[in-house]
């Protein structure tokens, strides 16, 4: 057996609430509100669905092969040449999420805390953390998840909880938007923020019951996806669509106007950016890792510590690609789109072959 297995439901859901919960959120409502002003919400919900379809794939597909990942049992379904393709353009995909989720991390920290500091010092700050936490093996990476998660969602979700209270529900209506420009577009760009669900592939073989990986998953994109929507609907409601569009970090701002009941705090953002970080760094732990552990697998190696640092120049060279702020946007949204295909279509097409061709893996003795 390839991994020890002894993951559980609860530790396989954190790791899928905690990698989705990242560094998009501080743009989440921006991007939704471009697409359909007051229907940001729509957007979302609809986006939250198409991401859970992309998850539920994964998922059936891990609970047929339960002690491989996708980059090993492709070979099976599709043959080695095709999966070698479908499997390095994976890889590089993840790559480059990690990459661009480090110049994100830095762009906000230099524009709203550490205004003086070279972009380059916060990048590969982020990035070598995440180099050494990645030198665990699965059951260490998911215990990490499960530790940082209510570090993340409790102190999310109080804010999210005390900003409502500015919210006007006019704000919010029609419900559909008025008459939105680009609501199809919208939505891949927002699934787009789900795509790390996906290392759930690589979470299933170490689990201790695979016949539980569809409940987790559920769970771990009803958490997540809950979240993300309200965090939709607080922007929208306390900011309204027209000057939600024109802030570059909606939910930062959405974090200043709040404060604690009796004026403990009068401004939460301080306290939202440490629980933002935490969050950012588990977002880019997991892409990492599934980059490092997915590559070792393709290679036939015993192990991807060796890895670890190998990809490190690669990653912060693709990182400082981006000219600007904005420039680096444009980038996220062409790579998330893109990615989709990848992370809904690819295992769309794998889940296909495998029920015509009634392929499955060993099953596993007695679990």
């Amino acid at each position: 057996m390839e991994y020890p297995r002894q993951v559980t439901a609860i530790q396989a859901a954190a790791v899928i609430i905690s990698t989705i919960i990242g560094v998009g959120v501080l743009p989440l409502p921006l991007f939704a509100v471009e697409a359909a002003n007051t229907g940001a919400p729509l957007v979302t919900s609809l986006a939250i669905l198409l991401a859970y379809f992309g998850l539920w794939l994964v998922t059936k597909l891990g609970m047929r092969f339960p002690n491989q990942s996708i980059i090993q049992y492709s070979d099976t379904l599709i043959g080695k040449w095709p999966a070698w393709v479908g499997s390095l353009l994976i890889i590089c995909f993840f790559g480059i999420l990690t990459s661009l989720a480090a110049r994100e991390f830095g762009e906000v920290v230099i524009t709203s805390v550490l205004k003086k500091t070279p972009l380059e010092v916060t990048v590969i700050v982020m990035l070598i953390l995440a180099t050494f936490s990645t030198r665990n093996d699965v059951t260490t990476f998911t215990y990490i998840h499960h530790f940082y998660l209510p570090l993340i969602v409790f102190p999310a979700v109080l804010i999210v909880a005390l900003s409502l209270k500015n919210a006007d529900t006019i704000h919010l209506q029609p419900l559909w938007g008025n008459d939105p420009p680009h609501m199809i577009n919208g939505v891949l760009v927002v699934a787009a923020l789900f795509q790390g669900s996906f290392i759930y592939t690589m979470v299933i073989p170490a689990m201790r019951r695979p016949d539980r990986a569809l409940i987790a998953s559920f769970w771990g994109m009803v958490i997540a996806g809950g979240l993300y929507l309200s965090i939709v609907v607080a922007a929208v409601g306390v900011f309204g669509s027209e000057e939600t569009g024109k802030l570059l970090w909606p939910t930062l701002e959405l974090a200043k106007t709040t404060t604690l009941p009796g004026n403990i705090l009068e401004r939460l953002d301080a306290a939202f950016l440490a629980v933002w970080v935490t969050a950012v760094f588990t977002t880019l732990f997991s892409s990492y890792y599934f980059t490092i552990h997915s590559l070792s697998k393709k290679l036939g190696l015993r192990d991807h510590r060796s890895l670890s640092m190998f990809v490190l120049p690669f990653l912060f060279a693709v990182a400082m690609v981006p000219q600007n702020v904005l420039h680096m946007y444009e980038i996220i949204s062409i790579v998330g789109k893109w990615g989709l295909v990848l992370t809904i279509l690819y295992p769309l097409l794998l889940f296909i072959v495998a029920v015509i061709r009634k392929k499955r893996g060993i099953p596993m003795g007695g679990g």
